[in-house]
């Protein structure tokens, strides 16, 4: 995980901060109405401290593993802290992720929202759910098509009676994401579902003006990631 110098970290999020509240004005929302999650994969325990210092509360990670290895000592220090799984995950982490975290932003499957479903029953617990769409219908992305979202939708509550609270999506790398914003905005609303989460470092500034009430930022607030070559 990267361990670099955390100094540019309050800047990042000063900087990242008034874009929201400034794209929030275009759009005539206010700044409070949009969570920011900061999205800390490969960053090191004392990055997200620099930034809870900052009172930044909300963070993102991308892997159970990860998360395991950094956040229980994280929230036995820090206990309002919340933490969002914004990545891919498998049905057999369902145990560790219903004990991690708060919000799991990529619900996507049915065999997921099964396996899901019975861990919280079995530790009585219910994290708020994102249901992961794939505006895009890329073959190679997580997320439920469009056209199946409103019955899978039905199913993550009526059957598995899980705590479905929005939806997520990634737009297309290389093409404008407003149009993807512009449906997954429609599909909440026809949903009866009034959390987005979508925009990230790079277009973050564009989903607040789109509606989003979460967005997940990562190097816009933490700085370039650090990835260890294949065997380091």
């Amino acid at each position: 995980m990267s361990t670099s110098d955390h100094s540019g970290i309050a800047d990042g999020l000063t900087r990242v901060r008034e874009r929201i509240a400034a794209a929030a004005a275009r759009a005539g929302r206010q700044p409070g109405d949009v969570r920011l999650i900061a999205a800390c994969k490969t960053f090191d325990a004392d990055a997200v401290r620099t930034a809870i210092g900052r009172e930044q509360l909300a963070f993102g990670e991308n892997y159970v593993q990860e998360a395991k290895a950094k956040w229980p000592a994280l929230k036995e220090e820090h206990p309002h802290t919340e933490l969002h799984l914004i990545g891919p995950l498998q049905s057999n982490k369902a145990r560790e992720a219903v004990a991690l975290f708060d919000v799991i932003q990529s619900l996507d499957r049915h065999s997921l929202a099964q396996a899901l479903a019975r861990q919280c029953e079995n530790q009585e617990r219910q994290p708020r759910m994102f249901v992961q769409v794939n505006t895009g219908a890329e073959r190679q992305k997580s997320g439920v098509l469009p056209k199946d979202t409103d019955d899978f939708l039905a199913a993550c509550r009526n059957l598995y009676g899980l705590h479905v609270v929005g939806l997520m999506c990634i737009p297309p790398a290389g093409q404008p994401p407003e149009p993807h914003f512009d449906l997954l905005a429609k599909i909440a609303a026809r949903n009866g579902l009034r959390e987005l989460s979508m925009g990230m470092s790079g277009d973050y500034a564009l989903a607040v003006e789109h509606g989003a009430t979460c967005v997940r930022v990562g190097s816009a607030i933490f700085g370039n990631r650090f990835y260890p070559a294949p065997g380091q």
